[in-house]
């Protein structure tokens, strides 16, 4: 039998060596964080010199204020265009995906599982496939270069429909039967008892469709076409042109355009994390 003081040795030594795992981890992973702010702070020249330095000599701080005040690109107009459609993107998606999850799971309905396959056959066709019919129909309805266009189009996620169903399935259903009794419907069942009750899913979503919209980048080029419908991802590629590549610019616009991110992140990550769990996502 081993003594005691060994096992206890073995067990601080793996926690040890796990923790400079993480760390070795959580290093690799803040890199191109580093990498943002100290070329964002830096001039051209540092940016580029063959001699490293871990933080340029002085801090530029006016390469922020550079950038909200260069006339050729209108990035804090971009920001708000992002939030804009950010925010009404994952609202629209979260009613849109959960009223159909909930329909799908809980309303019957013989056709309701050819309905779900069809929803989850979308899922299979390309983008690409449907990216110009949706130019087309956009252009003929004259929704070029407005906030319609670049919303509208993206509201209805399958991958939301589908986790809602699925989740929606495994919800108990002596909640709703409690509803029923009070004399609810299927509309005020949903809203009084399925949503307050599932908030950590509908956070998970939310962030998923969050993040995807804010960083969308081929559709807003294609309908944004005037500078003042520009999204934050097309404006940073304003910074990279054929002529040339205005590097500073480049890395504090990508440094701020990633803090709305950051915050939604911190905000929900309680309810983000409880979602994931429930819902499935990670499997």
């Amino acid at each position: 039998m081993r003594p005691a003081h060994t096992s206890d040795a073995s067990v601080r030594v793996g926690r040890a060596l796990r923790l400079a795992l993480l760390i070795a981890l959580a290093a690799l992973f803040l890199i191109p964080f580093y990498l943002l702010v100290r070329n964002g702070l830096a001039s051209e020249e540092e940016i580029t010199s063959p001699d490293w330095t871990f933080f340029p000599a002085e801090l530029r701080w006016s390469n922020v204020t550079g950038l909200f005040a260069d006339p050729s690109v209108p990035f804090a107009r971009s920001l708000l265009n992002s939030a804009l459609i950010a925010v009404a993107t994952t609202l629209g998606t979260l009613l849109l995906a959960s009223l159909a999850g909930y329909g799908l799971a809980r309303i019957p309905y013989r056709h309701a599982n050819k309905v779900f396959y069809a929803i989850l056959g979308t899922l299979m066709v390309p983008a690409a496939v449907t990216f110009v019919p949706s130019f087309v129909l956009v252009s003929t309805l004259g929704w070029i270069s407005t906030l319609r266009g670049l919303i509208i189009p993206t509201l209805f996620s399958a991958f939301a429909c589908f986790v809602f169903r699925q989740y929606f399935l495994g919800f108990p259903r002596e909640l709703e039967d409690a509803a029923r009794v009070d004399g609810l419907g299927y509309w005020r069942t949903y809203w009084r008892i399925v949503v307050p009750n599932t908030r950590p899913v509908f956070a998970a979503v939310g962030t998923i469709v969050f993040i995807g919209a804010w960083n969308s980048f081929l559709w807003p080029l294609v309908i944004g076409q005037d500078q003042e419908a520009w999204t934050v991802q097309v404006a940073l590629s304003s910074f990279t042109t054929a002529q040339v590549v205005r590097l500073n610019e480049l890395f504090v616009a990508a440094a701020v355009s990633i803090v709305p991110l950051l915050v939604a992140f911190l905000v929900f990550q309680r309810w983000i994390v409880a979602g994931v769990e429930r819902s499935g996502i990670s499997e």
